[in-house]
């Protein structure tokens, strides 16, 4: 269940999606998760990108859509993106070890865990991107659990991020 924080940034090219992903990183901790959500092309890979980079990560960083994880170990903490797009069952997480990555020591990264959305861990922080009309992304970030609540406190009063406070009761 969420607890009440909801931010929400637009962005206007790939550029910024992966430099407000970076402003992230200095709050990152072991065990740390963030679910991303959005369609095809939204921009969720482009934000996992720019964490990587921000971690220090090196080499490419791509979706793993026919992976289902990937694991780059060369950054300030050990990086897991999924992508659970292709799994058509709950069931599948465990198939995948994705329990135990989350747990693990480094930070993840789930694209369409909304998929799965009662089998998340308990707390992790939502990262919604929508395309509007023009081509525009507006990210939303929303936190579920106690962890996520104090990582999205610290990260959206970062002036870096620039993220502004949703206003009114819909997240949508």
């Amino acid at each position: 269940m969420a607890n009440g924080l909801a931010y929400s940034r637009v962005v206007t090219s790939p550029e910024v999606m992966k430099q407000l992903a970076a402003t992230l990183v200095p709050y990152l901790h072991p065990a740390d998760v963030v679910v991303l959500t959005g369609d095809l092309g939204a921009g969720k890979t482009q934000f996992v990108q720019g964490v990587a980079q921000a971690l220090g990560v090196r080499g490419a960083v791509v979706s793993p859509t026919f992976n289902i994880v990937l694991q780059y170990d060369s950054g300030r903490l050990p990086l897991y993106h999924f992508d659970l797009y292709r799994l058509d069952e709950g069931e599948s997480l465990e198939d995948i070890g994705f329990y135990d990555i989350v747990d693990a020591d480094g930070v993840s990264f789930v694209e369409w865990g909304d998929r799965f959305e009662s089998q998340l861990p308990y707390d992790y922080l939502n990262v919604s991107i929508t395309v509007d009309d023009s081509g525009a992304r507006r990210v939303r970030v929303r936190s579920f659990g106690d962890r996520s609540r104090q990582m999205l406190c610290v990260w959206a009063n970062d002036s870096k991020s620039r993220l502004m406070k949703c206003s009114g009761p819909r997240w949508s």
